[in-house]
C-alpha cells in the first residue's frame, strides 16, 4: 500500500503541479507560480503550503521506504481495509477531478494569485458545478490519504491542508471580486463554492 501511495503522489505532483506550471510556460511564456515569500497572507499561506506538499512527500517517500511506522504515530482506530479501499477511490477520484479541472482552466492556471494578470473567468465544466474543483480534489486526496495511511502524521496533514485550502480560497476570492467586480460576484451567487 505504501508504495502505491508513493507512485499516487509522484503521478499527483507531476499532473498537479509540474506539468501544468510548464505547460502553461511554454505555450503563454507565464510563471504559473505565483506563491510569493513576503510576509502577506499570500505569502504566509504560500509558504505553509509549499511546507506541506513537501512534507507530504517526505512521507509517503519514508513510508514506502518502509520507515517504522510507530514513528509516524498509527491511529489503530482508523486501520480497517473497508476504509483504505474506500480512500483509494477517493484519491482516484480526486486525481481525475484535478487533472480535469486544470485542463479546463487552460491559460488561466496559476498556483496563487497573479496580481499582474486580469484573470479569465472560466465558468464552464466542472468550474459550472464548484468554482474551486482543483482545491476540491487536493482536499479529497489528502483526505484519502489519511484514510489508506491513518497516522497522526497523515491526521496533521489533513487538518493543516484545510486550514490553509479554506485561507488560499478567500485570498483569490477577494482578488477575483476586485480584478473582475460583477462579473464574479454573479459567478458567486450561482455556484457553490465546493460543491
Amino acid at each position: 500500500m505504501e508504495i502505491a501511495l508513493l507512485v499516487y503522489f509522484l503521478l499527483f505532483f507531476a499532473a498537479a503541479m509540474a506539468w501544468p506550471t510548464w505547460r502553461v510556460w511554454q505555450r503563454d511564456g507565464i510563471n504559473a507560480l505565483v506563491l510569493p515569500s513576503d510576509d502577506t497572507a499570500h505569502g504566509l499561506v504560500g509558504r505553509w503550503f509549499k511546507g506541506l506538499m513537501l512534507g507530504v512527500f517526505a512521507y509517503v517517500i519514508a513510508a514506502a521506504a518502509g520507515v517504522d511506522p510507530t514513528w509516524f504515530g498509527p491511529l489503530n482506530w482508523a486501520d480497517h481495509f473497508f476504509l483504505k479501499s474506500i480512500g483509494m477511490l477517493i484519491l482516484i477520484i480526486a486525481f481525475g477531478i484535478i487533472v480535469l479541472a486544470q485542463s479546463q482552466m487552460g491559460r488561466a492556471w496559476r498556483i496563487g494569485v497573479d496580481a499582474e494578470a486580469v484573470p479569465d473567468l472560466v465558468t464552464t465544466g466542472l468550474f459550472s458545478r464548484s468554482r474551486n474543483p482543483i482545491f476540491l480534489g487536493m482536499r479529497a486526496s489528502i483526505f484519502g490519504l489519511f484514510l489508506v495511511h491513518p497516522t497522526g502524521v497523515s491526521l496533521t496533514f489533513l487538518v493543516l491542508a484545510e486550514a490553509l485550502i479554506a485561507l488560499q480560497v478567500r485570498l483569490e476570492e477577494a482578488y477575483l471580486k476586485g480584478a473582475l467586480g460583477q462579473v464574479y460576484e454573479d459567478y458567486l451567487r450561482g455556484v457553490p463554492r465546493w460543491i
